[in-house]
């Protein structure tokens, strides 16, 4: 029964990537057929061909891969300047240069004349920005469309001002794990010292009235090393704790990088969940939003980590992973026993929310081949444009994002050999999120 259950969330969870990937695509497809550009094919995958229907002028199909999608938009590369992009030279003075023609004679081999006018480069600049901006933009909505589902209908955990867990001695966070436990030499935590008990409700600290886990938190950060007085209620009746708290390492915010010393007493609270309110969401939208910049600007740091777990290292739960590896994990969850049924589906609902806002923003990169090296094309054309017609001046024409395909070709390489390293250690050492 596990190893169906396991199966069962790899194969939804597979089937929610292929969605949101097609989804993508259609973002691109749409508004560039509603601006009259020349659509050819809209596949989800790649490799061979599996299936395919043609509508139209387009072919709609799936491919064997299911590791992305791709819609053809004809004429996303320009003719050089001065040339008929039916007669591309082929004499090239070096290999970039020779590169470069050789892309541009292929872009142009299918085009007829009569597609004069419905080429991506001949459209206004706006319209092309709207059309690369509109695949990542979708899996913007998909994942703020997923992610209000999951906190107003289901919920999200909200802590409570009940005791969970006593710590019994001070680790610091940079040592914690799941297999960290208290060594010779550990000093007992203030709350063991104190005497709270799993169970006890927090009242007051130092005097202060505690309504929220939120609201205690800081208050214990920034006593330091001072002495606290905490009212906790038990069994129906108060009692009064004494300690002093004790600076400790601990991390900025969760799931931070960044660790602060401040005040510690060892306990962690009771979650409960509670469904929340559309405001909470667009909140919640933001933090995310902000976490996954932070982490993409940490991804070449966090990769050299997920190559050294290859040979042997130790896997940090917080490393990137590879689409085979989000695919375990969410058969991992499907299949575990101690999760609601609900608490499971929340979880996969989770973690393709937050690969769609990962999508999005991997993809607003302002870099070819990702859509947002497409849309600083057209806005920095927007801009020669406007510039020339404020000062009196010769239109400048479209840019040559053509120019731009050694850089392309290098960074996909980088690309697909990250990818590659993140499938190898999803395979060799994975993340287990239960210890199994």
């Amino acid at each position: 029964m596990t190893a169906l259950l396991t199966l069962i969330g790899v194969v939804l969870f597979v089937v929610g990537i292929l969605v949101s990937v097609g989804l993508h695509e259609v973002g691109h497809m749409v508004p560039a057929k509603l601006f009259g550009m020349k659509v050819t094919q809209f596949f989800v995958g790649f490799g061979r061909t599996v299936w395919s229907v043609k509508r139209g002028e387009t072919e709609y199909g799936i491919k064997l891969i299911p590791a992305g999608g791709f819609v053809r938009i004809i004429g996303m590369l320009p003719p050089a300047k001065g040339q008929d992009p039916t007669k591309v030279r082929k004499a090239n003075t070096g290999p970039i240069q020779s590169m470069v023609e050789n892309a541009r004679s292929a872009e142009y081999e299918t085009i007829d004349p009569a597609d004069d006018g419905r080429l991506f480069y001949q459209k206004v600049w706006w319209k092309k920005l709207i059309v690369m901006a509109s695949g990542p933009l979708v899996n913007v909505v998909i994942a703020f469309v997923l992610f209000a589902g999951l906190f107003m209908i289901y919920g999200t955990g909200v802590a409570q001002t009940t005791v969970a867990t006593v710590t019994d001695c001070v680790i610091p966070a940079s040592q914690a794990s799941a297999d960290r436990k208290c060594q010779t030499g550990d000093k007992e935590s203030p709350a063991k010292t104190a005497g709270f008990q799993v169970g006890d409700k927090i009242v007051s600290f130092n005097g202060t009235a505690i309504e929220s886990w939120d609201q205690l938190t800081p208050l214990i950060r920034a006593n330091t090393d001072k002495p606290a007085t905490i009212v906790v209620e038990r069994n129906g009746a108060q009692q009064t704790l004494t300690t002093n708290t004790i600076v400790n390492q601990v991390r900025e915010e969760a799931n931070s990088d960044k660790f602060v010393s401040v005040g510690f007493l060892g306990v962690s609270p009771e979650q409960k969940i509670e469904r929340q309110d559309f405001g909470f969401v667009v909140d919640r939208m933001g933090e995310l939003t902000v976490a996954t910049v932070k982490a993409l600007g940490n991804f070449p740091e966090k990769l050299v980590g997920v190559a050294k777990s290859i040979v042997g290292g130790d896997r940090d739960q917080d490393s990137p992973m590879s689409v085979v590896g989000a695919s375990r994990v969410a058969g991992e969850v499907a299949s575990n026993n101690d999760l609601t049924g609900a608490a499971r589906i929340a979880f996969l609902i989770s973690l393709l929310a937050s690969l769609n806002l990962f999508l999005a923003l991997f993809n607003f990169i302002p870099l070819l081949p990702l859509d947002g090296g497409h849309m600083v094309g057209a806005i920095w054309e927007g801009i020669k444009r406007g510039f020339a017609k404020l000062l009196g001046r010769p239109d400048p024409g479209y840019v040559d994002t053509a120019k731009l395909l050694p850089i392309a070709y290098a960074a996909a390489s980088v690309i697909v050999v990250m990818g590659v390293l993140l499938v190898i250690a999803d395979i060799v050492n994975p993340i287990r999120l239960f210890n199994g």
